[in-house]
């Protein structure tokens, strides 16, 4: 047990730096290119994945609380909560207004086809009575 945890833990941390690095903005890697650090991290089994994490990388938050995946598809650095998104708020209104105009017309049809059942049914009482 003790033999498997002297290969799984490096195994583990190299790996895990390799994932670290990978998902790393090439600005925010420090004193190398990431490409060395990538090489370092892969070569040096246990030293490289440790002077990755003492040295290798910005450990600051990002401006604009920007991260990886941001970076990587190049989209707003960023993010606003719904309600707080005016775009979205006037794409609700948009919307909430073009369903009441929707509903509106539904009602003027309804009225419009309860009074043509009512003159309808006076018609037909009328034929009825003579």
């Amino acid at each position: 047990m003790l033999r498997a945890l002297m290969y799984i833990l490096p195994l583990a941390l190299t790996i895990y730096a390799f994932i670290d690095c990978l998902n790393t903005p090439e600005d925010e890697a420090k004193h190398l290119p990431k490409v060395v650090w990538v090489i370092i991290i892969l070569l040096f089994w246990i030293v490289g994945p440790i002077v990755w994490f003492a040295a290798g990388k910005t450990r600051r938050a990002p401006a604009g609380g920007r991260t990886p995946s941001d970076w990587h598809r190049n989209h707003r650095t960023e993010w606003v909560a719904p309600d707080d998104n005016p775009e979205f708020l006037k794409s609700l209104k948009d919307e909430n207004e073009k369903d009441e105009a929707v509903l509106k017309d539904w009602e003027a049809d309804l009225r419009r086809r309860e009074e043509e059942l009512k003159k309808r049914e006076q018609d037909g009482d009328k034929d009825t009575e003579s």
